[in-house]
């Protein structure tokens, strides 16, 4: 874990400023209500068992740079060839084994997406056998620390980093929050970071923010990233101003 750091609020908007310019971009407060994610409690995370984290893990991994839908579609496929993605078996596979479902039409044949499946298994297995159960693992994780936690995807699990383990969080009820390009442009207009945070110290910049914000708030990070995002227009090639 990472110590986080507090911002002192110079240079950043109160969040009802945000919300405002989102409740007028989307035409009422219904509407923003209706974009909102509901994070799971810890509860909830602790009853999800293993073989479904490893399935999403795979799932995010495998729609990184491609087209979603196509996924989606051969997702009983991949279900099949990874044998209900239970950690135990997959973490097992030979490298053989990798080669021969590396070639297998029915799923996206992607040999190094494939292997990650193999060492998030291990990651799963290891962090479950730790903390009871992977999803208590993700439950008792720090709620203020979620660049800890992102981190330690990146670094313990295969292909994890970045937007994918975002939306692996994102996906599996983890309250979180997503750096898409509206809410980018948000924490740089506020002056946290001035471009997409990748680094350590942008990170926890960025992290720093979101605290501050949700003190203020009392929202969980996932409805804060959300309501960001939907506070920015965008001005397409027709000249039409739209929002996101």
């Amino acid at each position: 874990m990472f110590s986080i750091m507090r911002l002192d609020g110079d240079g950043m908007e109160k969040f009802k400023k945000i919300y405002d310019r989102a409740i007028r971009l989307k035409g009422g407060q219904e509407a923003i209500d209706e974009l909102l994610p509901a994070p799971k409690t810890r509860q909830a995370l602790s009853a999800v068992t293993d073989d479904r984290y490893l399935a999403e893990m795979a799932r995010c991994v495998f729609r990184s740079g491609f087209v979603w839908r196509i996924v989606e579609n051969k997702w009983t496929n991949f279900e099949q060839v990874f044998k209900g993605f239970k950690p135990r078996v997959v973490e097992r596979f030979s490298d053989e084994k990798l080669e021969e479902i590396a070639q297998d039409t029915a799923i996206i044949r992607h040999y190094k997406k494939i292997e990650s499946v193999r060492k998030n298994a291990s990651f799963v297995r290891r962090f479950s056998e730790d903390n009871a159960g992977f999803g208590t693992f993700l439950g008792d994780w720090p709620e203020d620390d979620v660049v800890g936690l992102l981190l330690l995807l990146k670094k313990e699990g295969g292909r994890l980093g970045g937007h994918t383990g975002q939306y692996f969080l994102r996906f599996s009820g983890k309250d979180t929050f997503l750096f898409s390009p509206d809410v980018i442009e948000v924490l740089v207009n506020n002056k946290v970071v001035d471009k997409e945070p990748t680094s350590k110290s942008a990170l926890l910049a960025a992290q720093g923010a979101f605290n501050q914000w949700r003190d203020e708030t009392g929202l969980p990070y996932c409805h804060l990233s959300r309501i960001m995002a939907a506070s920015i227009e965008r001005v397409d090639r027709s000249g039409i101003i739209s929002n996101t």
